[in-house]
């Protein structure tokens, strides 16, 4: 069976900030989670999104919130709308019905355990904290941490890449790279005005001050500005490494690629991605040589081998040495 439950943070980083605590700030709860869901994921013609209220308990999926988009609770509002427009953005940009194409309709929880530094799709549906004020502040309020937490579904329900090796750090790219796209589509951006950062709206005053910008950079994974630096190179991953490291040099040749072709990345390089991601099939095991091969494949398909998206994807991957 397959099991997918992806968190944003690494293990990793939170154990590391647990041993350099910032002032005032409470021990994390862990990623576990009960699952006494009150609802379960149904197929609808037209996608549905219900929004639950965990009243910082880890009891999921929490008290239903009626009219969500409406509600007073800002972190409610903020989910509620924030997906919504994710479901838009898949529609508008892909063609795609919610997260299994079928319609599904989306849970998402906020307000999960007491101080919770960390946001994560558990398989069934997305989970958010509110962080503890200090190193992070309320996951709702990236529209890239709800774009990536909702692509791990999007994974799921086509490639159900394993969450170990090249595959994990696939996975946790192509997150990245829906979130990114997902964010710049929300901002209207195109690749070459946007930051490429993820998580920049969740980072607490602490981090800040020690000059931690954001969680991840897909134009510049290694840079010191980032709470979880990554490898950039593809001869740099080394067996057992963590997924959220592993995802550096994909993340880097998709954002390169965009760059090099401009205008809107969900326009151009992005439907190569999609592609792939979408027409595949599972892959447990897929490869980033492979995937890459596949993304060159594609935006010939799409574009035609002699366009500029060819060379844009070509070059990206030849970036990272792939």
């Amino acid at each position: 069976m397959y099991v997918n439950h992806s968190q944003l943070v690494p293990d990793e980083v939170l154990q590391r900030l647990s041993r350099e605590p910032a002032p005032g700030a409470q021990p994390e709860p862990s990623a576990r989670h009960t699952t006494e869901q009150a609802e379960a994921a149904t197929l609808t013609r037209h996608a549905e999104l219900l929004v639950f209220d965990c009243r910082q308990t880890q009891s999921l999926p929490g008290l239903r919130i009626e009219d969500p988009e409406a509600a007073q609770d800002v972190a409610v509002q903020r989910c509620a709308e924030e997906t919504a427009q994710m479901l838009r953005f898949l529609q508008e940009a892909f063609q795609r019905n919610s997260i299994d194409g079928a319609g599904m309709t989306l849970l998402s929880s906020v307000h999960y355990g007491r101080r919770f530094n960390n946001a994560m799709w558990n398989g069934l549906q997305a989970v958010y904290g509110d962080g503890d004020g200090a190193l992070f502040v309320d996951f709702t309020r990236g529209a890239d941490v709800i774009g990536c937490v909702l692509a791990h579904g999007l994974t799921q329900h086509t490639l159900q890449l394993d969450y170990a090796g090249e595959a994990g750090g696939l996975k946790e790219s192509l997150s990245d790279c829906l979130g990114a796209m997902f964010r710049q589509w929300r901002l209207q951006h195109d690749a070459a005005g946007a930051d490429w950062r993820i998580g920049c709206e969740v980072i607490g005053p602490v981090l800040q001050q020690r000059g931690c910008t954001c969680l991840r950079d897909m134009s510049d994974p290694g840079g010191a500005h980032c709470l979880a630096p990554q490898p950039v190179q593809y001869a740099q991953l080394q067996p057992g490494l963590d997924p959220h490291s592993a995802s550096g040099p994909p993340n880097l040749a998709f954002c390169s690629a965009c760059r090099q072709l401009g205008g809107y990345s969900w326009e151009g390089v992005g439907q190569a991605w999609w592609r792939v991601l979408a027409t595949t099939g599972p892959a447990p095991r897929l490869g980033l040589a492979e995937f890459a091969a596949r993304t060159r494949q594609a935006a010939a398909e799409l574009f035609g081998p002699a366009s500029g998206a060819v060379s844009a994807v070509d070059a990206g991957w030849r970036n990272v040495g792939l």
